[in-house]
């Protein structure tokens, strides 16, 4: 009787053939052809049971209705032979041959949609706001040009206009407050939210007009165009947890207050640590925070060192060691009497002894000196030129006019080169509760944020905006804020890059294959290195 054999050839190919055994030895009675994937081994299974199978034997394995045969004329009876060839039914009559009619990234998506799921996003009850946010990680582009995204991974893209609806449900279901808490219970879960950071950006618009919310504002990137303020929170993990939209022209230092609170409104936190760069220090903020009974770790601007360490300068000079650690205390605004310079010791910041003071915690590297040194000479050295005529440019630092003339700032460039190498940081912790060595590594973290706003900008691509109105502008956000938290939590996870694991994954492609009018879908073969990051994105992380 004739059956089907599968034998593994020497290039790795899988071959497929029609054999019977005779006189205890197998005869290959036809060759189907060899098979490279999985897709090519289908097609060619199939193309062998149809030349082997009776109709009346029912569906075959892959479900393809067998198709009726012809039988041809009946040839007169005679006694079989040995050596006459095993009767092979003719082939069935098919509409098509069969043929791969797709190939898509689907193991690339129904990976991130299990993270989705697993951080609980899925309460959310909408396929069309989860595909969104899954396209947007895989390749960020415009909603018109999501269903291209969602077709390559496999998946069957919503309209245009039930996309666009999608955004005006975000707004009215309050995804957002859904998103946020489902990222604090997992930050809870996964580790804690005792201490979490806070930066802030700009995103902007292509558009020529303002209104209430796309103002021009303060751009680090000196653009012209209406913009709006982002606020971001995150953990010390980078993880997000909250995120804020302002008007393009509000003061940065008077975003990070109203984000904390609806934080804490949200979560009722009473007890955690606020990390933010010197950007966020104004003596408003840091009161606000301390009358909400936060603790904050600000960084300080190194023009506060002269008050702060007018102690140190007088008794010490100007040397410092490396490494070497002053704690101290600050004025809350201007100058007090908290740190005598009279007093050869430093004092030690109490809420009660030094009311109009913060602490404050002062940290020399001489690594940072040999940078801070390098950038003061490019400075100097651009200053000298403008003030020779050489060159022509805006104003730089360490330039200033006398009499009409512009000369170099030879006061401003000594204050400065006298303070390199410090970084300083302003708290309301006391010593007791944190030493000065931790308050300094925790602002160290504040990287984190930094990181998350550069995946945002970038992998994520959450600007230029295109959007008009306020609720889609929101949505937005929170389309980005969701696939941050994806993005960072899959980081965490495989210790990879999003766009890194992104580029690795994405290759794997399914393919569906056609025949007689059915279909099936073969998953692609997955090399081991491919296989350990799946299991470390759905699992853990990547070991190396």
């Amino acid at each position: 009787m004739a059956f089907i054999r599968r034998v593994r050839t020497k290039s790795g190919a899988t071959a497929v053939q029609i054999a019977e055994y005779a006189a205890g030895r197998q005869r290959i009675l036809k060759h189907v052809g060899s098979a490279h994937t999985e897709a090519e081994l289908g097609v060619l299974l199939a193309r062998a049971r149809e030349l082997l199978e009776d109709p009346g034997q029912g569906v075959l394995e892959l479900g393809v209705d067998p198709q009726p045969m012809a039988t041809g004329l009946a040839r007169p009876a005679r006694e079989a032979s040995l050596l006459d060839p095993v009767p092979v039914a003719p082939p069935a009559v098919r509409s098509s041959p069969g043929r791969v009619v797709g190939r898509d990234s689907r193991v690339l998506f129904e990976a991130l949609a299990a993270v989705y799921a697993q951080l609980g996003f899925d309460a959310l009850e909408d396929e069309v706001f989860a595909s969104l946010v899954l396209a947007r990680v895989v390749e960020p582009t415009s909603l018109l040009d999501a269903a291209r995204v969602l077709a390559d991974l496999g998946q069957e893209a919503a309209s245009y206009k039930t996309m666009g609806r999608v955004l005006a449900r975000a707004k009215e279901r309050g995804y957002r407050d859904q998103i946020a808490t489902a990222c604090f219970e997992h930050a809870v879960a996964s580790g804690d939210v005792s201490l979490v950071m806070y930066d802030v950006t700009t995103l902007y618009f292509e558009a020529e007009k303002e209104d209430d919310l796309r103002k021009v504002g303060y751009s680090k990137e000196r653009r012209v165009d209406p913009q709006i303020v982002v606020g971001l929170l995150v953990d010390r993990n980078g993880f997000p947890l909250e995120i804020g939209c302002f008007e393009g022209n509000k003061a940065e230092t008077s975003t990070i207050v109203p984000i904390i609170k609806a934080f804490q409104a949200r979560h009722e936190v009473a007890d955690m640590v606020v990390v933010a760069d010197a950007g966020m220090l104004s003596a408003t903020n840091l009161r606000q925070l301390d009358e909400a009974n936060l603790r904050f770790i600000v960084g300080s601007r190194v023009t506060k060192a002269p008050i702060d360490l007018a102690s140190h300068f007088r008794w010490h000079g100007e040397a410092f060691t490396d490494g070497q650690v002053i704690d101290t205390t600050t004025p809350r605004t201007g100058r007090n009497s908290d740190n005598d310079v009279l007093v050869r010791a430093e004092p030690t910041w109490d809420r009660t002894e030094h009311p109009g003071s913060w602490r404050a915690v002062w940290a020399y590297s001489a690594k940072r000196a040999a940078r801070d040194h390098k950038t003061l000479t490019l400075q100097e050295n651009r200053a000298k030129a403008v003030v020779a005529g050489e060159k022509a440019a805006r104003t730089p630092r360490f330039v200033k006019k006398n009499g009409g003339d512009t000369v170099l700032d030879e006061a401003s460039l000594a204050r400065a080169r006298r303070l390199v190498g410090l970084k300083g940081y302003v708290t309301n912790i006391p010593a007791t509760v944190m030493p000065a060595g931790e308050v300094i590594s925790s602002y160290h973290d504040l990287w984190q944020v930094e990181a998350s706003f550069r995946m945002s900008k970038t992998d994520l691509k959450a600007r230029p905006l295109f959007a008009r109105k306020r609720d889609a502008i929101e949505a937005h956000l929170t389309i980005v804020f969701t696939a941050l938290a994806i993005s960072r939590e899959i980081q965490n996870r495989t210790g990879l890059a999003i766009r890194n694991v992104v580029r690795q994954l994405r290759p794997l492609r399914s393919a569906t294959v056609a025949i007689n009018a059915t279909s099936q879908t073969f998953p692609p073969q997955i090399p081991a290195d491919k296989q350990a990051i799946l299991e470390a994105i759905h699992h853990g992380r990547l070991t190396h």
